[in-house]
C-alpha cells in the first residue's frame, strides 16, 4: 500500500512530496492512515501573523492548514484592532476638519451632525471585505485548509480541533507555528462589562458618543481611541501611571505630541503619574478611583465610559504547552533566532513571543519561520521594525530612541527639522510636529528616525529602508526629494544631523 501510493502521489502530485522543484532537500513523505489528514504545517491562529504564514507555506508548496477559533479570518487586527479603529479614526478624522478647520479654508457647512450608527456600519464593511478576502481568495488561492474552531497541540506532531460547529478533529502536523496573538490586559479589581467599562473591543462599538470618556492608558490604544472620541465631541480624560505619554517612544517627540494633543488641538486632558485604585458603576456612570502613583489622597472621577488601555497579554491559555514541553520565557514563548520552540517542530510567532505586539512585525515572523523549515533560512531585522500611532498628527518611530543611545554609551549626531518649514505642511495648514534623525558620529549610520506630523506612518519607511540597508544620514540627505512634498521634511533632518540644513 505505502509503495503504490508514493508512487502515484510521485507521478501524479509531486507538489505533495516537495515544498518547490528546486528544494528537494525539503522534501517530505506522509505516510497516510485515512484517520486524520497530514499537513506539512499547521498554523493556530489566523490573525496578521497566522494567516500570511499560511500562505507563504502554500505559496512554497507546502500542505497547509489553518485554525481560528474566532471564525471570520483575520485575528484581533482585522476584526477588532488595526482595522476597525483605523475606520473610525478616518471618519472621526474627517468630522473634525469639518467641524473646526473648514471655514479656514472658505467651505462653509450648515447643519453638520453625527450618524454614529452609520460610522459603524463603514467600519464593518471594512472589515467585511478584508476578512472575507483572507478566506475567499487568499486561503482558496494558495491552497490553505481553514479550520473555524479552537486547536491545541495534543502531541508535537497532532493539533486536536474542537470546531465551532460541533464536535472534534485532530489533524497531523510535520511543523506546527503558534500564532494566537494577544488579549487585553486587565486591572485587578475592574471588571470589563464592555458596555460602561470597556476594552478597546467595547470603544469600537459605542452606539452614541459618550459625553465623558476616561482613557486608562496613555499608550497607543489608548490614543487612538481617545482620540476617536475626543473629535467626535467627548470630553477626553487619559490617566497614566508613568510621567509621561507613550512609554518607550522617543521623549522629546513624546513630549511635544502630547502638547499637540492636550493643548493645540484640545482633544484630550491628561492626568498623569497616577493610579487607578479602583471603579464602580453607579446608575448611568463610572466613578473612577485614583489618586497620586507616587502616593497621595484619592481622588474620583465620573465618566460616561472608561476604557482601559494599559496594553495586552500573549493569549496561550488550553493550547497544550505543557504536555509537549514548550518552554516559556516569563509570559511569553521561548524561541531562538529562527523562531523555532524548546520543540523544534514547533515555532511561535507575534505577540505571543518577546518583542513589540505589532501585526507587521507578527508578519515578517510568520514568513521567516515558514521560510526557515523550508530550508530557506528566513530572518527578522528586529532594529528595523517601525511603530505607527494612527492619532492626527501621526506619530511614527524606527530604531533606537536618544534615551537608549545615551544609555548604551553609543556617541550620536541629531538632526531636527519642523514640519512648520515645510512648504507643503504650510499650504495644506497641517504643520505641527518634526522629524528627528539620530546617527552614528562616527560612521554616519542611521540609529534612529521618529517622526511626529502628518502622514508620519507612511513616510517612516524610508527611514526603515534606511536602517535595513545600512544607510547614512548623508545617503538619505542627497537623495532628490519632490517638491514640494512633506517628505521634504526627512531630507532636511537628514541634512541635519550630517550638516546644515537648507530651510531653518
Amino acid at each position: 500500500f505505502f509503495s503504490v501510493s508514493v508512487a502515484i502521489a510521485m507521478l501524479s502530485a509531486p507538489r505533495r512530496l516537495l515544498f518547490n522543484n528546486a528544494r528537494a532537500s525539503a522534501a517530505t513523505i506522509r505516510f497516510f492512515s485515512g484517520e486524520a489528514k497530514e499537513y506539512d504545517c499547521v498554523v493556530i491562529g489566523a490573525g496578521p501573523g497566522g494567516y500570511v504564514a499560511a500562505v507563504k507555506a502554500g505559496q512554497l508548496g507546502m500542505k497547509v492548514a489553518c485554525i481560528d477559533k474566532r471564525g471570520p479570518a483575520g485575528g484581533t487586527c482585522l476584526n477588532v484592532g488595526c482595522i476597525p479603529s483605523k475606520a473610525l479614526l478616518n471618519s472621526s478624522h474627517h468630522y473634525h476638519m469639518a467641524a473646526h478647520d473648514f471655514k479656514k479654508q472658505g467651505i462653509n457647512v450648515e447643519g453638520l451632525s453625527i450618524d454614529v450608527k452609520q460610522m459603524m456600519k463603514a467600519k464593518e464593511k471594512a472589515i467585511k471585505g478584508l476578512t472575507q478576502g483572507i478566506e475567499g481568495t487568499l486561503f482558496k488561492k494558495n491552497k490553505v485548509d481553514y479550520y473555524k474552531g479552537f486547536g491545541k497541540i495534543s502531541s508535537t506532531n497532532e493539533v486536536a480541533i474542537d470546531l465551532n460547529d460541533g464536535g472534534t478533529e485532530t489533524i497531523k502536523a510535520k511543523n506546527i507555528i503558534l500564532a494566537t496573538g494577544s488579549d487585553v490586559a486587565k486591572i485587578p479589581g475592574i471588571e470589563i462589562d464592555e458596555k460602561m467599562i470597556v476594552s478597546s473591543t467595547g470603544a469600537l462599538e459605542f452606539d452614541k458618543v459618550p459625553e465623558k470618556l476616561i482613557v486608562i492608558g496613555a499608550g497607543v490604544i489608548g490614543l487612538e481611541m481617545g482620540s476617536v472620541w475626543g473629535r467626535l465631541g467627548s470630553e477626553v480624560t487619559v490617566v497614566e501611571f508613568l510621567d509621561r505619554i507613550t512609554p518607550g517612544v522617543d521623549a522629546e517627540v513624546a513630549k511635544m505630541f502630547q502638547t499637540v494633543l492636550s493643548r493645540k488641538q484640545k482633544l484630550m486632558n491628561f492626568k498623569l503619574g497616577t493610579k487607578v485604585m479602583g471603579a464602580d458603576v453607579v446608575g448611568d456612570k463610572v466613578h473612577l478611583k485614583v489618586q497620586p502613583s507616587k502616593g497621595g489622597d484619592e481622588e474620583v472621577i465620573e465618566a460616561d465610559k472608561v476604557l482601559v488601555a494599559i496594553g495586552r497579554v500573549p493569549y496561550l491559555d488550553g493550547l497544550g504547552l505543557d504536555s509537549v514541553g514548550v518552554e516559556m520565557d516569563g509570559r511569553v514563548i521561548k524561541t531562538n533566532d529562527h523562531l523555532q520552540t524548546s520543540v523544534p517542530n514547533i515555532y511561535a510567532i507575534g505577540d505571543c513571543i518577546k518583542g513589540a505586539m505589532l501585526a507587521h512585525k507578527a508578519e515578517e515572523e510568520g514568513i521567516a519561520a515558514v521560510e526557515h523549515m523550508a530550508g530557506l533560512g528566513g530572518h527578522v531585522n528586529y532594529d528595523a521594525i517601525p511603530g505607527v500611532v494612527y492619532t492626527h498628527p501621526e506619530l511614527a518611530t524606527v530604531g533606537k530612541t536618544e534615551e537608549e543611545l545615551k544609555e548604551a554609551g553609543v556617541k550620536y549626531n541629531k538632526g531636527v527639522f519642523p514640519f512648520m518649514a515645510n512648504s507643503r505642511a504650510r499650504t495644506i495648514d497641517d504643520a505641527d510636529g518634526m522629524v528627528k534623525v539620530l546617527a552614528d558620529k562616527e560612521t554616519d549610520r542611521l540609529l534612529g528616525v521618529h517622526m511626529l506630523g502628518p502622514n508620519a506612518g507612511e513616510m517612516i519607511m524610508e527611514a526603515v529602508i534606511g536602517l535595513e540597508y545600512g544607510a547614512s544620514s548623508e545617503d538619505l540627505a542627497r537623495t532628490c526629494h519632490a517638491h514640494p512634498t512633506l517628505s521634504e521634511a526627512v531630507k532636511e533632518a537628514m541634512m541635519a544631523t550630517y550638516d546644515k540644513p537648507i530651510h531653518i
